[in-house]
């Protein structure tokens, strides 16, 4: 069985989810994982898909999607995911202030040097106001020092920022 990674990124139109759905279970492929949302204007799709096709027929199948040149879709074979310990506890971390440039990258490099595992990120930018909410899992011992260095980037950035436990995964 083949695991695929599929990427969808064009411009927003009722019917993408319904037409790459539909292509994909015509052809017997299940979408496993996945994560959609529209930027700006522009519709993007990532999916984790499993099925007995390869990968290049699932992109010749997407390819009418695309003729307008409105959407691109690209269709990888990945590997399975690996057995990996929990790496930490779950927490949510909050931004809100005025959009600056720099934002994402002080607070992702502040969660990185602290071990954190960013399982989810989304940003916003609503007129002047720039929001960023993410999902990280963190060493038990690396709360307290992450937390005190997110501050310090808040009070640098004018931004406030917070962070709190956020709840475990249970399917």
């Amino acid at each position: 069985m083949n695991e695929l990674a599929i990427t969808v990124l064009g411009h927003d139109r009722p019917g993408i989810v319904a037409d790459v759905a539909g292509t994909l279970a015509e052809l017997g492929v299940n979408l496993t994982d996945s994560t959609m949302t529209r930027l700006r204007g522009h519709f993007a799709m990532t999916l984790i898909c499993t099925g007995e096709v390869p990968a290049e027929t699932v992109e010749a199948a997407l390819l009418p999607m695309c003729a307008d040149g409105t959407l691109l879709a690209t269709v990888r074979e990945v590997l399975p995911e690996a057995e990996t310990p929990q790496p930490g506890t779950p927490y949510l971390v909050s931004l809100h202030g005025a959009d600056r440039l720099g934002i994402v990258s002080s607070v992702t490099q502040a969660l990185a040097r602290a071990g954190g595992n960013i399982t989810d990120l989304s940003t916003r930018l609503v007129g002047p106001l720039y929001v960023l909410v993410a999902e990280v899992d963190l060493p038990a011992a690396a709360v307290e020092s992450v937390t005190d260095e997110l501050s310090a980037i808040a009070a640098e950035l004018g931004v406030e920022v917070t962070i709190r436990p956020g709840e475990m995964d249970i399917l």
